[in-house]
């Protein structure tokens, strides 16, 4: 029963994402993509590059946007995701160190 409601619940938000892809539906030109569609746009970015494969009318790039402030979101997010990759590399624990020091000095 798990498993059922699992796969139910990844179909379901998979339906949900994929209505929020960039250039789906109608254009509205009086309302162009902002800052933070473009963040939106960036975090659904993979799931818009497999989408556009078969799709053609989707893209990845919100055509219709809002020019500066809406690419620096969509790089933004791209850089960042959802806190999964780190521009700035965490320090190794003082345990590690002792630990590869000690396999280093064990090889000679």
């Amino acid at each position: 029963m798990k498993k059922f409601l699992l796969l139910l619940l990844i179909i379901i938000f998979a339906v949900l994402l994929t209505g929020c892809l960039p250039d789906i539906g109608i254009e509205q030109q009086e309302s162009p993509a902002g800052f933070f569609l473009g963040i939106w746009h960036g975090w659904i970015a993979p799931v818009s590059l497999v989408v556009s494969i078969f799709k053609s009318s989707v893209t990845i790039f919100e055509s219709n946007n809002t020019g500066f402030w809406y690419g620096f979101g969509f790089y933004i997010a791209i850089i960042g995701g959802f806190g999964g990759i780190s521009l700035v590399r965490k320090k190794r624990s003082h345990r590690n160190k002792d630990r590869d020091r000690d396999r280093d000095r064990d090889r000679d």
